[in-house]
This record gives structure tokens, sequence and C-alpha cells, in this order.
């Protein structure tokens, strides 16, 4: 009895250690952090490509990757393509629980209207100011659904503000992106200030997704790191003329990649790094005192700057910054208040201003006056009027840093206590091959993070990411290296193993690269359906990206279609039947590099005998033969051919039959050889199949109508400058007549067989003579009549 009670009480433990067990690992499942990403790079604009946004949002993409997320991405894409990808990609945040992070990363034309940003697709038309609406994706249609949804982190990063060439007319758009305010639980980032614009980068890549990309790598820095070391590193490389920005109601801690314990300890503490931030501007240096200001980014460092250090030359740039930054929030407040006295109280303060012209829309929108009444309610702002000192720069659409009026000094170099050096692996990245497929992103050479740099232990692996696996290691696939651990020395890069060669790349390509939302997929099947050739596709439907290998077209001249020439175009030689190419006058008649009587023979046999090996021309009554001209020599000097030989047509340069290569219609006829035939008569052609032949003045017999044997012309005398026994047959197809020459193989193709016709027979008239010309007597000269005007 003791011993069943004891195994009663060890079995009820197992069990109970069991459940525990499972729920255990139930619950660690259900809390593993999803990490979800949505990147998009738009760059074939109908209004001229950009250079470096397809490639940006491939660095994104696998940076993103190699921290963990699964990423659906794409390029080039229109608006029905964009709002169905994104449709299926927040379908598949929903799934992912409330523990998830998304990344959406856009990249290409931003514009703002009324308020509002936009991100246009390639096929945007955009005529005028009212067309943005439609034409254009609102970003808030794209962050309003994001933050609906139970996720712990959404970080929404525009890429986009750039010069605007939409809608240029007496009415313009604001410039820049419009500034917002983030939903909880979100980042929001622009590549540059609201406001203003970035200039566009040269590529491959843009200063600011390289730059991002860069901080993302950084093992251990908090979200607010990421984007403020991004703004500094932008600031520097760009040398002031872009700085990015960003907002965020993000209040949990998040990490793209931890800091292992074997990390080398880094250059500043965070004990440092936190008595620099909370330290007064004025207490820094100048120059220390600009770049804390910019690393803060806020009206009140700005403010603290000019108020320290006034006439310092960053002076004037801090002034350019703190005045775009307090008309973007006059503005944000009069677009909430949305009343027609709050944009009289815009136009008050910013009668020129950026949003100059979206506040008369307003007013027109509430058929009101554009000109305030007397004693109207001033709206009171958050921030106070701009100084005389401010207004010039903001009394503009747009604002750019780098804009030579203000010819601004450039800034001073980062302190070490603000911002790290750059890595030297991550300074100059090689360029991406093109683009595998339709939509695709452009796969950069991957540079392996730091051996102490881990994505966390929490989140759940993406499957099947070549990135995320070897995110330390070289990885080969299929003998082609996607990334390595080390390049010291010589030897070829990174880049150049990848790109070196065709073969590998599109299975590196395939293994690497970052995977289609489902909407696109279907979308490229059908679209790799409609064009198997490869030919060049609108915007919207995968266009070429810059800089890309374009599809050799069509319509270009035989001779510019490497490896698609006709056989016999644009004076290209024939192979022979056999297979052997003719080359430089190799196994022609009387080849001396052949053996007696060898020559003749093979040209028979080959059926070369009815062509010109060299320009594609059949040879009639011995014109055109190895020379191609003829002489009365035939194939074998003789006048004379093999017996019964029968002659195949050899296409010419448009796929008519030539004759000594002009298409010479006399060929046909007797007149080949400048004479007729003797008595002046012609012999008549007789029908074998029962069809209908034409041969005379057009050469083409474009009129031959049989049961596929066609018409069989008799004999023809030989002339004075001799003459080949030539029989000829003509095959019907396509209304063309083709010379056929047997003693080849030919495979069975279907034909289609006229009823047979009564025969009927022709004769070609010979050409009336011509009279001798008269020749005009000559005037104007001695004892000559005048001449007539």
């Amino acid at each position: 009895m003791i011993v069943m009670r004891t195994v009663s009480k060890l079995l009820a433990f197992f069990l109970a250690l069991a459940i525990f067990a499972f729920g255990s690992t139930a619950l660690a499942l259900a809390q593993s952090q999803k990490r979800l990403a949505f990147v998009i790079g738009n760059a074939a604009y109908p209004s001229g490509s950009l250079a470096t946004p397809a490639n940006d949002a491939g660095l994104i993409a696998q940076t993103l990757q190699a921290a963990g997320f699964d990423v659906v991405g794409a390029r080039d894409v229109d608006q029905e393509s964009l709002r169905g990808a994104y449709r299926d990609f927040l379908a598949k945040a929903t799934a992912a629980g409330p523990n998830a992070v998304v990344f959406v990363y856009l990249a290409g034309q931003g514009l703002q209207f009324e308020g509002e940003n936009y991100f246009a697709p390639v096929d945007a038309q955009i005529a005028n100011a009212a067309d943005v609406p439609m034409a254009a994706v609102r970003i808030s249609d794209l962050t309003k659904p994001l933050a609906a949804l139970p996720t712990k982190v959404n970080i929404v990063v525009l890429d986009a503000a750039r010069p605007n060439s939409f809608a240029k007319s007496n009415q313009p758009l604001a410039g820049g992106l419009a500034l917002v305010d983030p939903d909880p639980n979100m980042l929001i980032a622009f590549n540059t200030a609201p406001g203003t614009v970035a200039p566009e980068g040269k590529g491959p890549y843009g200063a600011y997704a390289q730059a991002l990309a860069e901080m993302i790598r950084e093992g251990g820095l908090q979200l607010g790191d990421v984007f403020d070391r991004t703004r500094l590193r932008v600031n520097e490389v760009t040398q002031g003329a872009e700085l990015p920005w960003n907002a965020s109601k993000i209040t949990l801690p998040f990490l793209f990649f931890d800091r292992g314990p074997d990390a080398p300890p880094p250059q500043v503490s965070s004990a440092e790094v936190g008595t620099i931030r909370t330290r007064d501007i004025r207490d820094f240096d100048a120059h220390d005192a600009y770049i804390a200001a910019l690393d803060r980014d806020t009206m009140r460092g700005y403010e603290d700057f000019l108020v320290a250090y006034p006439h310092d030359p960053m002076a004037r740039r801090a002034r350019a910054i703190l005045a775009a930054r307090r008309e973007a929030i006059t503005w944000r407040q009069t677009w909430l208040r949305d009343t027609p006295e709050a944009y009289w109280s815009y136009l008050d303060r910013y009668p020129h201003g950026p949003h100059a012209w979206d506040a008369r829309r307003r007013l027109e929108h509430f058929d009101a006056a554009l000109e305030p009444p007397q004693g109207f309610a001033v709206y009171a702002y958050d921030v106070p009027p701009p100084s005389p000192d401010e207004i010039v720069y903001v009394d503009r659409p747009v604002l750019y840093f780098d804009d030579p009026e203000f010819d601004f000094a450039p800034p001073p170099p980062v302190a070490v206590i603000f911002l790290p050096p750059r890595p030297r692996d991550f300074i100059e990245l090689a360029p991406p091959p093109p683009p595998a497929g339709i939509f695709l992103l452009p796969t950069p050479v991957f540079v392996p993070v730091p051996a102490w740099v881990n994505p966390p232990r929490d989140i759940s692996p993406p499957p099947n990411d070549v990135i995320f696996n070897n995110i330390h290691n070289t990885t080969i696939v299929n003998n082609t290296t996607i990334n390595e651990n080390n390049n010291r020395g010589g030897g070829l890069t990174t880049g150049q193993k990848l790109t070196a060669g065709a073969v590998g790349l599109g299975a590196a390509a395939l293994a690497t690269k970052v995977a289609l939302p489902a909407f696109l997929q279907k979308k490229e099947a059908v679209l790799s359906k409609q064009n198997p050739g490869g030919l060049p596709l609108k915007p919207g439907q995968g266009g070429q990206q810059p800089g890309g290998v374009t599809p050799p077209s069509k319509t270009l001249p035989a001779n510019e279609l490497t490896g698609h020439a006709l056989p016999g175009a644009d004076g290209n030689t024939l192979p022979l039947v056999n297979g052997k190419p003719v080359l430089n006058g190799q196994n022609l008649p009387n080849n001396p590099n052949l053996p007696k009587n060898k020559s003749r023979k093979l040209l028979n046999n080959q059926a070369t005998a009815g062509g010109n090996a060299v320009t594609g021309n059949p040879v009639v009554n011995g014109q055109g033969g190895a020379n191609g001209q003829g002489n009365g020599q035939g194939w074998n000097g003789t006048g004379k051919t093999g017996k019964d030989a029968k002659l195949r047509k050899i296409p010419g340069a448009n796929g008519t039959p030539a004759a000594n290569g002009v298409n010479n219609p006399s060929a046909l006829n007797g007149q080949n050889s400048g004479q007729n035939p003797p008595n002046g008569k012609f012999k008549k052609l007789h029908n074998q199949g029962g069809g209908q032949a034409n041969a005379q003045a057009n050469g083409r017999g474009n009129e031959a109508q049989g049961n596929g044997n066609g018409p069989k012309f008799h004999r023809l005398p030989a002339s004075g400058n001799g003459g080949g026994n030539v029989q000829q047959k003509f095959k019907v197809n396509n209304g063309n007549p083709q010379l056929r020459v047997q003693g080849q193989p030919k495979p069975r193709r279907p034909e289609f067989h006229a009823q047979p016709n009564q025969p009927v027979q022709r004769q070609a008239q010979p050409r009336p003579p011509q009279p001798p010309a008269v020749k005009k007597p000559s005037c104007g000269h001695t004892n000559e009549p005048a001449c007539k005007k």
C-alpha cells in the first residue's frame, strides 16, 4: 500500500512537471516577438527616374532581415499594387499577435497637400495640386489601420522628402513633408526636417538609408538613439544639406540588435552620454554646442544655441532650422483648427510661406474671402511669430539647407562624444546587381555584422532567411558569395565576387531576395506570362530600375540584336546545313584547303547550291555563286548543276527570296544576264500542283498557290554568258515562295494543301523595245538659240 502511494505521488509530480513545462513552452512561444517589415522603393517615375530609392529599399530590407524581420517588399509599384500589397501586410500583422513589431519603409517621391502627406506611386499623373489626393496614397491611410492593431512597436519611415517634379504651376505645393503627430506606440521618421527637401544623391545609396542601416546594425542602441545618431550622421555626410527628423510615442524599450558580453567597451559610456544630454547648451564650446542642439533637435535647443552664440558661423544655420520648425508647427496647428480664422492667421504670419497656397485653397473651400475682415479673431499659436532674421528662410514654397543663396558655412565635425566614427566596411558600399525579376528589390552585397552583435533571443526567427542565419559568416549559394566575414588585402571584393558573372547570380539573388507580398506575387505571375520575352514594362509593371540591364528591343536593327539576328541578315554569313559555319570563304567551292573535288561534292550535298553563303541570296541561272558574280560559271564553274538538284530558299535580309542581292525580278524570267532568251521567246511555266503561279516582274511569287508542290520551272536555255540547269520548286508558306533543295533531312511540319485546280499556263510577255533617246540641242552658246527659262 505504501509503495502504491509513493508511485502515485511520483506520477502526479511528473505529470504536474510536464504540464508546467508544456505551459511554459507554450507561453514562451506565445510571447516570442514577431518582427514584420514592409519595404517599398519607387524610382521609375514618368516625370523622371530617381537614382537611389530602389537601392535604398533593398539595403533597408536586407538590414531588417539580419535583425530578424520577416520582410516583404517591392520596387516601382503603382497605386493598385501598393494598396493591395499593404492590405495583405496588415492581415499578416494582425495574425502576428500583440507582441509584434512592425517596420514600414517607403522610399520614393513624397508630397504634402493641405496638411496631409502622400506617397506617389509610379503611375501617378499629377498635373496640378488638386490631383494629389486621387493620384497618390495618403500616408494616414497607411498609419491609421496600423495604429489600430494591438502591436507592440510600430515604426514608419518616409524616405521621400525630395524635390517635387509634379504640379509645377503658379500655385505650387509646399515642399517636403508636413509635420505630423504619431499615434501611440508609433515612431514616424522623415529623411529630412518637415517643410524641407533633401538633395537627390548620385548613389548607389542615399545618405539617409545608408546611415539608418548603419545605426540599426549597431548593437545595444535603443530605438530613439538609432534615429538620433542617424540624424547626426546624415548631417555630417551631407555637410548640413539634409537634416532628418523623427517623433515617437513609443514607451517600451526596443533593440534591433543586442550587444554581447564579449563586445569591446564603447568609446563613450552610457553614463557620459546621459551627462552630455542633460548639460546646458551654453556649457559646450561653440562647435559642440551646435552638435548638441542637432542631437536634441528641439526648438528649445536651437534657441539656446542662438542665445549662447549669436554670432557664430553656425548661427545662420540654426536660424534656418528654427524657422522651418516654427513654420511647420504653425501650419500643423492651423490645419488642425481648419477654420477661416486659422487660415487668415497663418497668412498674416507667412503671406508668402510654404503653405500660403494651401491656406488659400482651404479658404476657397469655405467660400471665404482671401483677405481677412477687419477685427477677425486671430488664432493663438503655441509658438511666437518668426523674427525678421527667420522669415527670409521660409518666405518661399521650398526650403533647401544647401541653397547657395544662403551661403551657409559647412557644419563642424561631430565629436566622438556624440557619434563614433563610421565603420570602415560601411563607408563605401558596392552598388547592388540589377534586380532579378519584376517588382523585386535589388539585393545589395551584405556586410556581415560584428561577432558580438546578435538579434535578441526572444524574437521569432523569420522563415528560410539566408541573411538572418548568416549575419556573421561567409555565405555561399551555388558557388556565389553572398557575404564575407573578412575582406582584407588583395583579391576580389564581395561586390566583385557577387557581380563577376552571370553563372550563379540568379541562384544567389533568389536565395537572398526580399519576398514579394502575396498581391504582387499574383500580379508578377500574370505579367511574366504576358511578357515572356522580357520587353520593358510600363511604370507600375516592374519597370527597369535606373542603372539596371534593359532587355534588347525587338525593334532594333538586326545587327544590334546580339544573339537574335536572323540568318543572312545585314550581311551575316549563313551556316552550312550540316552545322559548320562558313567563315572567310572556307567550305566554299574551289577552297584550296579541301581535297580535290571535295568542295563541289560538299556544296552539292549540303544544299548550298542555290544560295550565296555570304549574302544569303539564292542563285538563279548561275548568278550569285560562291563569289556572288556568276559569270556563267554557276556553282562549279561549268554552268552545270548536280543531277536533278532542287533548290531550297535561303532567306534574304528581309525574309523574302532574293536574286543577286536585290530581289531581281528578272532572275525568274530569263533577264538575269541582261539578254533575252534566243528568238525572244519564253518557256511556259507549268503548274505541277494544279495551282497558279505568277513569277513576273515582282519576282516574289506572292500569288503562288498549290498543294504544296508549287509551280515548277522548265529548264531555261543558256544565254550568252552561260546558264546552269536549275530546277526550282516553290512551296507555299505565308504567301511567299520558298526554294527547296532535297538531300537534307528536315523536320516535318503541318502544311496546308489547297484543292487542286485546273492547270493554268501563263506566258511571260517580253518588254516592248524602248525608243532611242533623243539628245536635246544645246543653247546659250555662240550661234545657238537662247535658253528658255
